[in-house]
C-alpha cells in the first residue's frame, strides 16, 4: 500500500529533522519545501494527507501564505500551522486552517492534532459523520426555537444559493455559515471569512478583490483577494450591513456575473464562489433609509436563517456551558473542573446580552480563575419580569447623545410624514413624491411608526 504523503512547508532548519523523523516513523512520506512558491508547485500534480506550515515570523504574512495555499492548491488536505509568539494570537478559525501549534513544537500535541483533523485512508465517513467540533456545537442547539434554523441550513446547503444569516451579535451566525459550507457540495473547497466592519473601505476593497503590483503606493507585489482565494468554495461576508455603498455596487456585480477585477488590473477574473452573509442589523430598514442597496439585499436574501438570541433558548445554556467546560478545562489544564449546580441555575436565568459568545467567555474566565462557584467572576443579576432581582442594582444608564439625536430625528420624521399624509388625504404615491423618497420606503416608515394602526384606531372610534 502506498504511504500517505505530507507536505511540510518552511519548517526552520533547527526543528526540521525532528519533525520529519517523527512523521516518517509514523508511516508518512514527507515532501519538504522551503517556500510558498515551491509548495504551490508541489500541489499541482500531487495530493497530500495534510500540509504542515511553519509561520516562522520572518516577514511572511500568515493570512497571505495560507490563502495562497488554499487558492492555488486543491490537494493540500487539512492545513496544520506552527506559529511562534508573533503570530500565535491568530487562531485556527481566523486563519481558516484546521489546527495551530505553538513553538517550540510539542510532538505529543502534533500527534494529537493529526489524530483530530486527519482522516485515515481506511475511514469512509460521509458528510454527516465529519466536521468534529463544528457538528458537535451545532448539535448542542436543541431548543424548539433552533429547529427552524437547523432545517433551513440543511436545505440551503443542498442548493448553491446565497444565504443571509441574521441575529444579534454572538448568537452563532458564523457557526451556521460554516455548517452550510460543511454540508454543501463545496465542502472540499475553502471557507473564507471577511469581516466587513473591521477595516475602512479602501483596505476592505483590496482585501476582497486583491490588487496588482504597482496599483498604488506600497503595492510592491500582487495580492490575491478573498474572492479569488474562495474559488470553488464559500466566502462568508460577516457584518454585511456595514459594507460601504461603493463596495455594495461592486459586490452586486460579482453576485450577478461572477466577475471582478483586481485593483489596478485591466483583465477581468471569473470566480466560482458561493456567498454567505451575516448581519445583526435590520437590513430592510437600512434599505428604506437608503443605507443599503435594495437590489443587493434581494440578491443576498435568497434564503434567510434567523438565529434567535440565547435568552429565548435558555434550555440550551446548561448544555452549552458543560460543553465549554469540557473543551476548555483540558486546554487550560483544569481537569475535573465542574460548574456548581446553584451557579448553573444562575446562568440559566441570566439574559446574556452577548449571547453564546458571552457564555463561552464567562466559562473560560471561570476555568482560568478556578471559580466553579462564581465568586471571583462578576455576573450581573438576571432580569425577571422586567425587574432586576437585586434591589441594589444601579438604575439603567442614560441614553447617549447619539441615541438622543436618533430619537429626535425619528420623531421629526414621523411628524413630517403624518403632516404630508394628511395633506394628500393619505394618497401614499403623492406623499412619497412630495417627501422625495421611494414609495416602498414610505410604506416601511408608515409601518415602523405605527401610523397605519393609529389611523385604523381613530376610524373605529368614530
Amino acid at each position: 500500500m502506498t504511504e500517505p504523503r505530507v507536505l511540510v512547508v518552511e519548517v526552520d532548519a533547527a526543528t526540521r529533522p525532528g519533525i520529519l523523523g517523527f512523521l516518517r516513523r509514523r508511516g508518512y512520506q514527507c515532501v519538504a519545501v522551503a517556500s510558498a512558491g515551491a509548495a504551490l508547485e508541489a500541489l499541482v500534480d500531487s495530493s497530500f494527507s495534510f500540509t504542515l506550515v511553519d509561520l516562522n515570523g520572518n516577514g511572511t504574512d500568515p493570512g497571505e501564505l495560507i490563502r495562497h495555499l488554499k487558492a492555488r492548491g486543491r490537494n493540500s488536505g487539512p492545513i496544520l500551522v506552527i506559529a511562534d509568539r508573533l503570530v500565535h494570537s491568530l487562531d485556527a478559525a481566523e486563519l481558516a486552517v484546521e489546527a495551530v501549534l505553538s513553538k517550540p513544537v510539542n510532538l505529543g500535541e502534533l500527534q494529537h492534532a493529526i489524530d483530530t483533523v486527519v482522516r485515515a485512508p481506511s475511514e469512509a465517513l460521509g458528510p454527516e459523520q465529519t466536521g468534529g467540533r463544528l457538528l458537535r456545537e451545532i448539535d448542542l442547539w436543541r431548543s424548539p426555537k433552533m429547529l427552524d434554523a437547523h432545517l433551513i441550513l440543511r436545505e440551503a446547503a443542498r442548493v448553491d444559493v446565497t444565504v443571509l444569516v441574521t441575529g444579534e451579535t454572538g448568537t452563532g451566525k458564523e457557526l451556521i455559515a460554516r455548517a452550510i459550507h460543511h454540508f454543501s457540495s463545496r465542502r472540499a473547497g475553502p471557507f473564507v471569512k471577511v469581516n466587513c466592519a473591521a477595516m475602512p473601505r479602501e483596505l476592505l476593497e483590496s482585501e476582497l478583490f486583491g490588487y496588482e503590483r504597482g496599483a498604488f503606493t506600497g503595492a510592491h507585489k500582487l495580492k490575491i483577494g478573498k474572492f479569488e482565494a474562495a474559488h470553488r468554495g464559500t466566502i462568508f461576508l460577516d457584518e454585511i450591513g456595514d459594507l460601504h455603498p461603493a463596495l455594495q455596487a461592486k459586490l452586486l456585480h460579482v453576485l450577478q456575473d461572477g466577475e471582478f477585477s483586481r485593483i489596478g488590473a485591466k483583465a477581468t477574473l471569473s470566480v466560482d464562489v458561493r456567498v454567505l452573509a451575516a448581519t445583526n442589523q435590520d437590513l430592510e430598514r437600512a434599505v428604506a433609509e437608503g443605507r443599503f442597496r435594495e437590489d443587493l439585499y434581494y440578491r443576498l436574501n435568497v434564503v434567510n436563517v434567523f438565529v434567535p438570541p440565547l435568552r429565548e433558548r435558555a434550555a440550551e445554556i446548561p448544555i452549552l456551558a458543560n460543553y465549554f467546560v469540557e473543551r476548555y478545562a483540558k486546554l487550560y489544564r483544569r481537569d475535573g473542573f465542574a460548574i456548581a449546580p446553584t451557579v448553573m441555575e444562575r446562568l440559566t436565568r441570566h439574559p446574556f446580552p452577548g449571547n453564546v459568545r458571552e457564555l463561552e467567555n464567562l466559562v473560560k474566565r471561570m476555568i482560568v480563575l478556578d471559580d466553579p462557584f462564581l465568586t471571583r467572576v462578576p455576573l450581573p443579576d438576571a432580569v425577571a419580569g422586567g425587574e432586576r432581582l437585586s434591589s441594589s442594582s444601579p438604575p439603567p444608564p442614560e441614553p447617549s447623545l447619539k441615541e438622543i439625536g436618533r430619537r429626535a430625528s425619528r420623531a421629526a420624521e414621523r411628524e413630517a410624514i403624518t403632516r404630508m399624509l394628511e395633506r394628500t388625504s393619505w394618497n401614499r404615491v403623492r406623499a412619497a413624491r412630495a417627501l422625495r423618497i421611494s414609495y416602498r420606503a414610505l410604506l416601511y416608515k408608515i409601518k415602523e411608526a405605527g401610523l397605519e394602526a393609529e389611523r385604523s384606531s381613530a376610524r373605529s372610534a368614530l
